[in-house]
């Protein structure tokens, strides 16, 4: 696979798109002859047949989520990719609140290299971020708790949350939150508690038009609205990895867009404070 993607790279694509693509061929029967040295499907971690639809995190069945004087609304279930719209998760006042503290300490945002492990700045990544340490204050600790009980997991398990901006013709290219098994710079952001199992993406604003999150494989577009969020999950309690949840942060055409993300490990995150 390897020589594959570095001959697409002397072709001027990214190394996301490349590895992308790659995957995406050897991962349909009919073009199983495009990629000669990808494993056999049972041993392919990509393939969606082999991904079993075990019991998800996010397990609750109400329309309507309580929280300590706090309503969250269930307006769209996907079933796969596990993908859940809700609605009002922070209220508008700490939407406005995260923008804020962000504001003055914004950087160009990041992705993890696949050979190396180490953070790289790439064009399929125009945006600038943040993060915001477990607990670190009283207000990041309330959200923190909320985020973890929607989620369903400790809040131990989480990466801190991040702020990410993006301006007119910033975009995040199709990519998988999860770190791919087989490459050799997961290895260490694995060691640190393990898979990413679930996202969550909340809207702090609202683009005038453009900047969804779009997961391509399967035709779904979710529309940015101050407050809301959508969750999805994609490594299963065997261990796989669901390329499914492919998905993209659309180009914002007019505006600006803010989001925060948060991620869920399987263990406890070993960078929590």
């Amino acid at each position: 696979m390897e020589s594959l993607v570095q001959a697409m790279v002397q072709q001027n694509f990214t190394r996301n798109e490349a590895v992308a693509a790659i995957t995406h061929f050897s991962d349909n029967p009919n073009n199983r002859s495009l990629a000669t040295d990808t494993p056999h499907a049972s041993e392919n971690p990509y393939h969606e047949q082999a991904y079993a639809n075990t019991a998800p995190i996010f397990t609750a069945e109400e329309n309507t989520l309580h929280f300590a004087q706090h309503a969250i609304s269930v307006r769209v279930r996907f079933t796969r990719p596990r993908v859940i719209v809700f609605d009002n998760v922070f209220t508008g006042q700490e939407c406005d609140e995260l923008i804020r503290l962000s504001k003055v300490k914004l950087s160009r945002s990041t992705i993890v290299d696949p050979l190396t492990g180490r953070e790289e700045i790439i064009q399929d990544r125009s945006s600038s971020g943040t993060f915001f340490h477990l607990n670190e204050n009283a207000f990041i600790a309330s959200l923190d708790q909320r985020i973890s009980r929607l989620m369903n997991l400790p809040i131990e398990h989480g990466e801190g949350l991040q702020i990410l901006n993006y301006q007119v013709g910033g975009e995040y290219k199709p990519h998988f939150d999860f770190f791919p098994p087989q490459d050799a710079g997961s290895a260490h952001h694995l060691s640190m508690g393990g898979q990413r199992v679930s996202t969550l993406v909340i809207y702090l604003n609202e683009p005038v038009q453009g900047g969804e999150t779009s997961f391509p494989e399967v035709g779904l577009s979710v529309v940015p609205n101050k407050g809301s969020a959508v969750y999805f999950e994609y490594t299963n309690q065997q261990g796989q990895v669901d390329r499914l949840s492919l998905h993209a942060g659309e180009p914002v055409r007019h505006g600006e867009k803010w989001i925060a993300t948060k991620w869920m490990r399987q263990g406890k995150y070993a960078k929590a404070n």
